[in-house]
């Protein structure tokens, strides 16, 4: 099969490689209709140290059961999967607590020994707690690349807009409330739209990449405001009445971004962060948080606990997320790919296998 491996900052590559197979009873095989490149690769992409091996890429997918191991009890070959990001037993402690990123028994996609998921085909551990059959849809037509603006928006639902739904879960957004979003890339964008789901009265977009905050708008953006740093901050306490936002939703994860949410949060308001933090220590004390009785909350989505309702709103028409898609490539394009968001120029890139 081919599959996507990185070995140094913006050195991508799809090689072909041996096809994944069954190691242990709740293990699935997967074939993968549909793939994408996430936001949080291009960390890597920038960042990562020479490597000899590489490192297996990609942990968002929809596709079909090929193989499943003897102890899976739920699945059944030709079910059409969704795969959150993580793989996870679903039945812990902390998966029945809604926390399925920090399963007992679960794991994170892109180790030699999991694989990564920008692939052909992908092994799938704790199969019957990490797949999610999708009722009611034609799997072959789907894996064609048929009925795609349906294929986007399920696959959305591995990561991306469950990730903002996450955020806006976390922040405790509802009717009344004004939220601002930081980023305008596809989770900040996916967070407007979950936000606007769960009732918010205002939704400020803070991004400045117009063809971005279009979408933002009609995901539901009420405003949005171009500037950043002090500038950006004092426009959206303009648009407050020098109040600030109930809940600030901060999907970029530098250390500018949690800046300006900390600037902007009103007191006793709440900063929702889903964006990957490439810092390690932020600002609590009383200037940033303690000062207001801010709630700081957020961190990796458990998207597991979100996926039935979800897939339901997607089936049903209520929900579009898979707009944020504005670019699909075969899987040989999958470094041009990392390049065009890298460049700015995609959005978010959907791999079509």
């Amino acid at each position: 099969m081919k599959a996507t491996f990185m070995y140094a900052a913006g050195d991508v590559r799809v090689e072909t490689v041996a096809d994944p197979a069954i190691q242990q009873p709740n293990d699935a095989i997967v074939r993968v209709t549909q793939a994408c490149i996430c936001g949080s690769d291009l960390h890597p992409y920038h960042s990562m140290q020479a490597s000899e091996h590489g490192s297996p890429m990609g942990h968002e997918l929809i596709g079909i059961v090929e193989e499943i191991g003897t102890s899976v009890s739920t699945l059944k070959v030709g079910d059409f999967v969704i795969a959150p990001f993580a793989f996870q037993d679903n039945t812990c402690v902390f998966c029945r607590e809604g926390m399925q990123t920090s399963c007992i028994h679960g794991g994170f996609y892109g180790s030699p020994e999991v694989g990564g998921l920008q692939a052909e085909l992908a092994r799938i551990p704790q199969a019957d707690g990490s797949l999610v059959v999708v009722p009611g849809v034609d799997a072959d037509a789907l894996a064609r690349g048929e009925s795609a603006d349906l294929a986007a928006s399920l696959l959305t639902l591995s990561d991306v807009y469950l990730t903002g739904y996450h955020a806006a879960h976390m922040g405790r957004v509802e009717a009344g409330k004004t939220v601002t979003v930081i980023g305008d890339g596809a989770v900040g964008l996916s967070a407007v739209l979950a936000a606007k789901q769960l009732g918010a009265e205002r939704v400020i977009l803070m991004g400045r990449h117009t063809s971005r905050t279009d979408l933002g708008v009609r995901f539901g953006a009420t405003d949005v405001v171009a500037e950043r740093g002090e500038e950006g901050i004092s426009k959206v306490m303009d648009l407050t009445n020098g109040e600030g936002s109930h809940v600030v939703l901060e999907a970029v994860g530098h250390m500018p971004a949690y800046e300006q949410a900390y600037g902007i949060v009103r007191p006793g308001g709440v900063i929702s962060r889903v964006g990957v933090p490439q810092y390690e220590v932020a600002p609590i004390g009383f200037g940033s948080l303690f000062g207001k009785n801010v709630t700081l909350t957020g961190g990796p989505a458990p998207v597991r606990a979100y996926l039935e309702p979800a897939i339901q709103q997607v089936l049903n028409g209520e929900i579009n997320p898979g707009l944020v898609f504005d670019r699909t490539i075969g899987i040989d394009e999958v470094p041009a790919g990392y390049a065009a968001m890298d460049a700015r120029e995609a959005l978010k890139v959907l791999v079509q296998m």
